[in-house]
């Protein structure tokens, strides 16, 4: 932590300084700076709070305290947050497979566990890094159906089917409120009750004297870049403020599904449900973490671990560096986090309330436009498992972890390896191997608007395992891809593929012309 640095811009310290200097040496020294800066840090929050407007001065309040907090342990920690020492594997019965689960069965009365749960999708993110404006799921997946149609559709199928009360929760940010609302008004007629909340807004700090960067609280004009919702280990805080966690609990609520929005795989499972409301040795479990085997791809996913007699989640982050090889071995950590959980509702209502949810901070760099080097300080939702009670992994099929990050990700999703059904894709059973092709399409393709314009329509995938594009490159219609193709078109080439083509094992390179005569 640059400490020193943040430290001498404070005249006030000298004479604490001095005292530190001749008594205890450098621990001391940094303890006064330590106290010196969260003073610093505490007065620059009450100015901007000054600055908020009466209706949004509670809300704000609490923002600002849940930072101060969170900026608090920032500084208390000291070192990795992992003693590598003491990571273990988990004990075999902490994760059991998703065939045992499964053979449990379900019960009669399916609608009796299902009225018990609420679904709550992560919707804080932006489309930015596929190149689209406003939130990601608002993005179209599958003919013309966003990632928010998806869920809809999936969660309004399991409402009618076994008539039941299911509703949805919504996490946004301060980035995706305004625009998720808006369109929330096309789902009245559904047979779903949506909610929404958001998660709090934090000040980015800067990176040298740990200040926060905004001077008020607006977050247009030149603050646009000054805030930021702190990761989605904040959804505990901030569900429990939002008044939601109470009304669902009120209601006979048990359990929240959670998962990212981006994750097409992110389906409620009904066995998981009925082991949850159901358990067998009668001791209810407080939290579930879907896990999956690792694959080449997966290596710098969070992977759970027995630590000091719990089950944690150690993201690489965490890792001391000279272990990160180790980490990233798919023979010593198997599995992977997916970020689908089932929790207890009564548990984070009681953990909420002692203070104890313990999750480990995530430091992330960031350059704003203008250059300025900034920190923002997160936290993540698994890394809580640790403070609830009798914690299992379940570990899943890989088609319960299907996320769109990329436009690669999504010729998946749009092409025919998938079909839509309710909400839900599933692999075709036209493909004669369950698993998904290895597809990385060049920057040409990174904007959907782009990738879009490069694909007259989606190629057949069913036989394709390894597709690589790269360069300046379109398809035609009704193109089949077969086996590993590769495709580069070098810097001031063209390639088209024509109508028709059918490419198996192949690799195309040069230059192919293809113009309206």
């Amino acid at each position: 932590i640059p400490l020193y640095s943040a430290a001498f811009s404070s005249p006030s310290l000298k004479s604490d300084l001095s005292k530190a200097m001749s008594q205890d040496g450098a621990s001391q020294f940094q303890e006064v700076i330590r106290q010196e800066l969260e003073l610093s840090v505490k007065k620059e929050l009450e100015k901007i709070l000054t600055t908020a407007p009466s209706h949004e001065f509670e809300h704000t309040k609490k923002d600002l305290d849940g930072f101060r907090k969170l900026f608090h342990r920032f500084l208390q920690e000291k070192g990795p947050s992992v003693d590598w020492g003491k990571i273990q594997r988990p004990p075999e019965d902490s994760i059991q497979p998703y065939e045992k689960i499964k053979a449990r069965g379900l019960p009669d009365n399916v609608s009796s566990v299902l009225n018990k749960l609420v679904v709550v999708k992560l919707n804080g993110g932006l489309g930015t890094s596929m190149g689209c404006k406003g939130p990601k799921s608002l993005i179209g997946v599958r003919n013309e159906n966003t990632f928010l149609d998806l869920t809809v559709q999936q969660i309004e199928h399991l409402n009618k089917t076994y008539d039941t009360d299911v509703p949805l929760v919504l996490m946004n940010s301060f980035n995706t409120d305004e625009d998720t609302k808006k369109i929330l008004q096309k789902y009245n007629h559904c047979r779903v009750k949506i909610y929404t909340f958001n998660q709090s807004r934090y000040p980015r700090i800067n990176k040298e004297s740990l200040l926060p960067v905004a001077k008020n609280v607006s977050y247009s004009g030149e603050n646009t870049e000054a805030w930021y919702p702190p990761g989605h280990g904040d959804i505990y805080a901030s569900f429990y403020n939002s008044g939601l966690l109470d009304t669902f609990i009120g209601e006979g609520k048990e359990y929240i599904f959670v998962s990212n929005i981006d994750n097409l795989g992110a389906t409620v499972d009904l066995y998981i449900l009925n082991h949850l409301m159901n358990p067998p040795n009668g001791k209810p479990c407080e939290f579930v973490m879907e896990v999956t085997n690792k694959t080449r791809a997966d290596v710098k996913g969070g992977t759970l671990t027995q630590y000091e007699g719990k089950l944690r989640l150690v993201e690489i982050a965490q890792v001391p560096k000279a272990h990160v090889d180790e980490f990233k071995s798919v023979s010593k950590f198997k599995i992977f986090n997916t970020n689908n959980l089932w929790i207890s509702l009564a548990a984070v209502k009681r953990l909420q309330e002692q203070n104890a949810i313990d999750m480990e901070i995530i430091v992330n760099p960031k350059t704003l436009d203008g250059g300025l080097n900034v920190i923002q300080l997160e936290t993540a939702v698994g890394a809580a498992i640790k403070s609830f009670e009798n914690s299992l992994g379940i570990n899943v099929p890989r088609s319960r972890f299907l996320p769109v990050k990329t436009t690669s990700d999504l010729l998946l999703v749009m092409s025919n390896l998938y079909s839509l059904n309710a909400g839900s894709l599933t692999m075709s059973e036209k493909r004669e191997f369950p698993t998904v092709p290895l597809v990385k399409l060049g920057s040409s393709f990174t904007k959907v608007q782009d990738y879009l314009r490069r694909f007259e329509s989606i190629p057949d995938m069913l036989e394709l395992d390894h597709l690589t594009v790269s360069g300046d490159v379109t398809f035609g219609k009704n193109v089949s891809l077969k086996g590993t193709v590769i495709i580069i078109a070098n810097h001031g080439d063209r390639i088209d593929i024509p109508p028709g083509a059918v490419l198996e094992n192949k690799i195309v390179s040069g230059n192919l012309r293809i113009l309206d005569h």
